[in-house]
């Protein structure tokens, strides 16, 4: 009778760290995957900066990460998973966040972009770029303002319209039967 190959167990720090990312993964509009092989430490302090208020970014081992988005329900980025692997956990505006490391990026060629998730959905490193080229929720929701403003205003004239119509036909019916009254 052959017995089970043991399981290695896992380390509490490994599950500490790999509970600590699934609420990442889960706590996050987006992850953006990185590789930043050959940055230094002062660049990486940099990139963070950069990425302000919008995202944490965090270096994980990459059997963890793998881990922690199988348990956080995250499918589709194992092939990622490979080389030097950072993440980007973005809480804030998505496509602020994108701009901040497409930047950080063009400045500092070593980082490269690897793909990412956004709302349940797998994104390429050319998606990512594509969101990074998208205006930022403050001026897509203003646009969005004026946009209603203005219908709203073209509804109201649409509204009048009728209404001025129908005065004018009362005039020119009151106008009528007054000549029609005086020519007689």
């Amino acid at each position: 009778m052959a017995s089970a190959a043991p399981t290695k167990p896992v380390r509490t720090d490994k599950a500490a760290a790999v509970e600590e990312l699934t609420n990442q993964f889960r706590s996050s509009t987006a992850t953006v995957l990185t590789e930043y092989r050959g940055l230094t430490v002062a660049q990486l302090k940099q990139l963070r900066r950069a990425l302000g208020s919008q995202a944490t970014y965090a270096v994980a081992k990459n059997t963890l990460a793998k881990r922690a988005a199988a348990a956080a329900g995250i499918t589709g980025l194992d092939d990622m998973f490979t080389g030097p692997t950072a993440l980007a956990f973005v809480t804030g505006d998505v496509v602020e966040a994108a701009k901040g490391l497409r930047e950080f990026a063009r400045a500092n060629p070593l980082l490269v972009i690897k793909g990412g998730v956004f709302e349940g959905k797998t994104l390429s490193a050319a998606e990512v770029t594509k969101l990074a080229d998208l205006e930022s929720r403050e001026v897509l929701l203003a646009k969005l303002a004026g946009a209603m403003k203005a219908n709203l205003a073209k509804a109201a004239a649409t509204f009048q319209a009728p209404l001025a119509q129908a005065v004018r036909l009362a005039d020119a019916l009151r106008a009528k039967r007054e000549g029609e009254g005086s020519a007689e």
